[in-house]
């Protein structure tokens, strides 16, 4: 019970620091995300260069999604121009992993002080720059939690069931990430746990990779709750985030350990492996889907428009 309550505090420790460093870029950023995603989504590829500059800079894809799902309800965007959109938030979330297989540890303490102390300055940019370094410091500190938690969390009897049943089993893994994600509201944060668990050993890649593209399926709930209410076209965005992040799942599912290798060839630090798998299945996935983007937005109108 206390590994599950410290699993627990250690997550939303992550996840506040993935929010307190995503207001501070926020704000750096000012309205300029809005109209980026205006001016730059004439064309699916476009709309995909504007997801991957936006999910980069905000650290989160949910968040990106979201505001498309708001502005298609504003009627400032149609569902057409969304699609490249969706596309490029997969692949920007990417940048979050491979910043997190920095070993940034010994700035945890010089950050969290810079933080607070900026936090005493009136200017906003200044304080925002003080949510950024407090949130890659709470973000580093807890990535050391959950590589002592590890450590120990195979004594529990359940999660020893578990791991057990997700090293033999990679639709258990996968199902695992999707459900968690589903929770906690952000595939980077899972995504980020899988990484520290990896490290210490607890199992092996292809199982990391399996809960990976899980916690793709698994962020897609954020949209779909943002998009209730907000008409029908914010509803078909929220639907196509779905089908798109499935369709990848079930197309690159069978070749796991081929993505595995490759991942291994790139790096020998378990962490890093799963970041570059990350960042290859998002790609290869937003690639293979883009010259069809048009097309699959006429089959979600077909399929949802009702």
């Amino acid at each position: 019970m206390l590994h599950v309550l410290f699993f627990a505090l250690l997550a939303g420790t992550f996840l506040l620091g993935m929010t307190w460093m995503r207001m501070g870029l926020f704000h750096l950023s000012g309205s300029n995300m809005e109209n980026w995603l205006q001016k730059f989504t004439n064309s699916p590829f476009m709309g995909m260069l504007a997801g991957i500059g936006m999910t980069a800079i905000l650290q989160s894809s949910s968040a990106v999604t979201v505001i498309a799902v708001g502005l298609v309800s504003a009627r400032i965007l149609t569902f057409p121009q969304t699609t490249g959109i969706i596309l490029g938030t997969n692949i920007g979330t990417t940048v979050t992993l491979e910043f997190l297989t920095f070993d940034l540890n010994h700035l945890i303490i010089p950050f969290i002080i810079a933080g607070i102390l900026l936090q005493f300055f009136k200017n906003t940019k200044l304080k925002s720059c003080g949510y950024i370094f407090l949130g890659i410091a709470i973000i580093f500190a807890a990535m050391n939690g959950f590589e002592i938690l590890a450590k120990s969390i195979e004594d529990v009897p359940i999660m020893q069931r578990l791991i057990g049943l997700m090293k033999g089993n990679i639709a258990i893994s996968f199902l695992t990430g999707t459900f968690l994600t589903a929770i906690i509201q952000s595939s980077t944060a899972m995504t980020g746990i899988a990484m520290t668990f990896l490290t210490s050993g607890t199992f092996d890649l292809n199982t990391g990779i399996a809960i990976m593209i899980g916690a793709n399926i698994g962020t897609c709930a954020t949209a779909l709750l943002a998009s209730i209410g907000a008409g029908n076209e914010a509803r078909l965005t929220a639907y196509a985030h779905i089908w798109l992040n499935l369709a990848g799942a079930l197309l690159f599912l069978p070749f796991i350990s081929v993505l595995g290798h490759v991942s291994s060839v790139l790096s020998d630090a378990p962490d890093m492996q799963l970041a570059h798998a990350s960042v290859l299945y998002n790609t290869a996935c937003s690639l293979l889907a883009l010259p069809f983007a048009k097309k699959f937005g006429q089959f979600i109108i077909w399929l949802h428009g009702k």
